[in-house]
């Protein structure tokens, strides 16, 4: 079952994100941007887990900054 974090809640996952796993979110993005093409979101949040030993709500909320980021470069 997916999780539905507010803006708030994102937020402060994000700014603990590097103090639990020892990496920065600019590191994880690139983590990401390197990883396998999966397109469903559940499967890329499966594999960040498994492959780095995240928490769900870590993996979940890194990926759905990517997907933030992501979305604001195609407007510009």
């Amino acid at each position: 079952m997916s999780q539905i974090f507010s803006e708030e809640t994102h937020r402060n996952m994000l700014a603990r994100i590097p103090r639990r796993t020892g990496r920065e979110i600019a590191d994880w993005m690139r983590t990401v941007e390197e990883g396998p093409s999966l397109l469903r979101f559940e499967e890329r949040v499966s594999w960040l887990r498994g492959a780095h030993d995240l928490a769900y709500g870590h993996a979940k909320a890194i990926l759905h900054e990517y997907d933030l980021r992501r979305a604001a470069r195609r407007l510009l």
